[in-house]
């Protein structure tokens, strides 16, 4: 990226995930608002994204160890065909 103040959007996304897990450093953060400002599809992201945290955080969910085997075994085939 040539300009080194202004993210893109994926740039932008990613900072939004590492922020909310209090992974971000103060400039991360600071470009990242700068970017909201002028970006309504990464404003509706960050919503969204603080949204899912927060019903998370409210809703803990407990599995049984057969359904974590079916869920990885799903995520396993799914990332199989996107490498494929």
């Amino acid at each position: 990226m040539s300009n080194k103040l202004f993210l893109s959007c994926e740039e932008a996304n990613h900072t939004c995930d590492k922020s909310q897990y209090k992974e971000a450093t103060l400039l991360e953060k600071i470009k990242l608002n700068l970017h909201l400002v002028f970006c309504a599809a990464c404003r509706k992201y960050s919503k969204n994204n603080g949204k899912l945290t927060k019903l998370l955080k409210r809703k803990s969910v407990n599995l049984q160890t057969s359904e974590k085997t079916e869920m990885q075994n799903s995520l396993e085939k799914e990332l199989a065909k996107q490498n494929n």
